[in-house]
């Protein structure tokens, strides 16, 4: 198996993607975090202390996306064209599972830029709510989907 990301001289490399044709793209991450009933009332009734956490954490979500490319070291910087959020709650399991969706038309899967909206955005509600419990647990992040590019569709089972 070829390394893609090292050289010749086993160096590290960003991959050339310029001669992949630019193809519809699109990629779904989830991601779950799990809080104590008297966190998860917080958000539901809008009185945690830094804000209005679930906005805040769509807003982190959309932008830790947009910024992959500057935080994982052989990402490519894209241009994305859509990215949306949703969050479902589990009251009996006082859970969220936030659901990111990357899309664009280029050279280059949208899978990291997915998965990194979700991480961001799980890792602000924690910020948002880590005075009132320190236990949460953020789990199971992983891509639930992707489509377009070489490798084609992908759907989680």
């Amino acid at each position: 198996m070829t390394l893609t990301h090292l050289d010749d001289k086993n160096r590290p490399q960003m991959v050339d993607v310029s001669r992949k044709n630019a193809t519809e793209r699109t990629a779904t991450a989830g991601g779950t975090i799990t809080m104590s009933r008297e966190a998860f009332e917080a958000i539901k009734n809008n009185t945690a202390t830094k804000g209005p956490v679930l906005q805040t954490a769509i807003v982190a979500a959309i932008m830790g996306a947009k910024r992959t490319g500057d935080l994982i070291p052989m990402c490519h910087p894209l241009g994305l064209s859509h990215i949306s959020c949703d969050i479902a709650e589990n009251n009996a399991a006082c859970t969220l599972r936030l659901t990111v969706t990357a899309k664009l038309t280029g050279q280059t899967g949208v899978e990291m830029e997915a998965l990194t909206g979700v991480s961001i955005g799980l890792l602000t509600i924690y910020d948002m709510l880590k005075a009132i419990d320190k236990s949460m647990t953020i789990s199971d992040i992983w891509l639930e989907s992707k489509s377009g590019g070489k490798s084609g569709e992908y759907k989680r089972k």
